[in-house]
């Protein structure tokens, strides 16, 4: 073995993620787990009887067919006809992932080369520079800056070279809660057709939108053709374990995403399938209630974030709300949600860990609303302490 480190270099400093950290460190003290983004409450009871009615019915025990079963990729056809007004072919245009991080591995793997560059809406989930890198590629960060964390369209002009292979869109967005607008959407496309440059959207939030609009950029002139779009389950209907993601794009983006993917995990998620694909059929009043839920949880922790002297940005989508320590006295997120259990038993993420510029984010920590209400409470009893230090 030599010398040579044991871990490819391209994964160089890609250690443990900030997630697994700050989720033991919420166990080993038994904090209030605000980090990690996901529920502490199951979705709907009628979509948890069909996962177990196919697991006992022997629908999807064995392995399901490589694009998905045909019933979840129809039912993945019909939600972006019903909600967005995008017409796709179920056979050709849909393929089911295991979750949205495996679409975005098996999309950046296919469609990335060494030497090519792609443009990420920054701060960043932490996926994504681990597939641009695994891909060999080179990220260039478009910075959304504190206090608003919109795009400069100018900048981002300035960012496209000829080595530019893709722009890759995130929104709404984690973990800013920013929802890019029509506008926005209208000028990065334009971008991407004057540049002739693939466009990969993260729209795993699609449906947690709070007085804002979610806009699918496949839908803009010129752009289905260039755009791999990818969603999940997890989020919306509160099954994160479940895994069960899809890409919707033209045949041959789609062949291209499934010759990685099928090198990936092959298939997953089988008898959840058959959940997912009824799940997705629910009627508006299951996504209008859930967004209404979410929508006065984020409310109750906007409150109690400000009560306990944080700076809140308060979001326009997704279960994140990105907050300022700086009128705590404090400079540093890192240090800050290492020592946060300690000091009041709460779990937050530090935003640094999603940027390059790590300057932009120094001072910025998150915390998930997608608990239950007594959670809520109890986290924000706890926060009010750090006023009285």
């Amino acid at each position: 073995m030599g010398n040579r480190p044991l871990l490819n270099r391209r994964l160089a400093g890609m250690g443990t993620t900030i997630f697994a950290e700050m989720s033991a460190l919420a166990t080993a003290t038994g904090s209030i787990n605000l980090g990690q983004g996901f529920p502490d409450t199951d979705g709907p009871a009628s979509v948890a009887r069909a996962a177990a009615d196919a697991v006992l019915n022997g629908r999807g025990n064995q392995y399901p067919p490589g694009p998905g079963i045909p019933e979840l990729r129809a039912a993945i056809a019909e939600h972006q006809q019903r909600f967005h007004g995008l017409s796709y072919d179920p056979d050709t245009e849909v393929l089911v992932t295991a979750g949205a991080t495996e679409a975005i591995a098996a999309t950046l793997l296919a469609l990335l080369e060494p030497g090519d560059e792609v443009i990420a809406l920054e701060p960043f989930y932490d996926s994504y520079a681990a597939c641009i890198a695994m891909a060999g590629a080179t990220r260039r960060p478009l910075t959304l800056r504190a206090p608003d964390f919109r795009p400069d369209l100018d900048e981002l002009r300035t960012l496209i070279t000829p080595r530019t292979r893709l722009l890759l869109i995130n929104t709404p967005h984690n973990p800013t809660g920013t929802v890019l607008t029509a506008d926005e959407l209208a000028a990065i496309a334009a971008l991407a057709v004057e540049h002739d440059l693939l466009v990969v959207t993260d729209e795993v939030y699609e449906h947690l939108v709070f007085g804002a609009t979610h806009h699918p950029i496949a839908a803009l002139p010129g752009m289905r053709e260039r755009t791999v779009s990818i969603s999940s389950a997890g989020k919306t209907f509160s099954f994160t374990g479940w895994k069960v993601g899809w890409v919707t794009a033209n045949p041959a983006l789609v062949t291209a995403v499934r010759t990685a993917k099928q090198y990936l995990t092959y298939v997953s998620a089988g008898p959840f399938q058959y959940a997912v694909a009824e799940a997705l059929r629910l009627p508006d009043s299951y996504f209008d209630g859930f967004r209404a839920d979410l929508l006065r949880k984020r409310d109750l922790l906007v409150d109690g974030l400000t009560a306990a002297g944080f700076r809140v940005f308060t979001p326009e989508g997704t279960y994140f709300i990105t907050t300022d320590i700086t009128p705590l006295g404090e400079k540093d997120g890192i240090e800050f949600c290492r020592a946060l259990p300690e000091r009041c038993g709460v779990v937050a993420i530090p935003n640094a860990v999603f940027y390059d510029n790590t300057e932009a984010g120094r001072s910025l920590v998150r915390f998930t609303f997608c608990k239950r209400d007594e959670v809520i409470e109890a986290a924000i009893e706890r926060l009010a302490t750090l006023r009285q230090r």
